[in-house]
């Protein structure tokens, strides 16, 4: 049987420190799944699920089936039991992201306590990449290359040039 965990995140978009924890996590499980969350109620991501889907499948190709890219809504527990996946895995940057992690961490445990919650702390490339960030910086014009792919950048860049 595989030892299978859910990476969740909004994604968007992508970000070279959240390809660096899935890769990294791949040494404790056999499959990651990299899980796109949405609300259909309140999602104002830039990028809709299907790009984020797509750019993640373009990011982590090469890496086979240990890797698979899907989008969910709901409660994460609920996606990881339907998914057969026996942990959650968290990437954190600062002691901030800890303190919300840990609280979802502990509502995941009280909900599912079956399905593990694990913390991987950002390589120190990218201890302060963030999604958010990343949009503001390119919207304003500012240089994000080496902080995301350059797919995606390409992508960020058509977005804002649209806009």
């Amino acid at each position: 049987m595989l030892r299978k965990a859910v990476y969740a995140g909004s994604f968007d978009p992508i970000t070279n420190g959240h390809l660096d924890i899935v890769r990294r996590a791949l040494c404790s499980f056999d499959q990651i799944i990299v899980a796109v969350a949405f609300n259909p109620q309140k999602d104002t991501a830039l990028f809709s699920v299907e790009e984020r889907v797509e750019m993640i499948r373009e990011e982590l190709g090469d890496l086979g089936e240990r890797v698979v890219v899907d989008a969910f809504e709901g409660l994460l527990v609920q996606y990881c039991d339907a998914m057969d996946a026996c942990a959650i895995i968290r990437g954190l940057r600062a002691v901030t992201d800890f303190e919300y992690e840990f609280q979802m961490a502990m509502m995941n445990r009280h909900l599912n306590s079956g399905i593990e919650t694990f913390f991987m702390t950002a390589s120190e490339a990218y201890l302060y990449t963030a999604s958010r960030l990343v949009k503001e910086v390119s919207r304003l014009g500012g240089d994000v290359s080496g902080l995301i792919p350059k797919g995606v950048n390409q992508r960020l860049k058509a977005k804002f040039a649209d806009s």
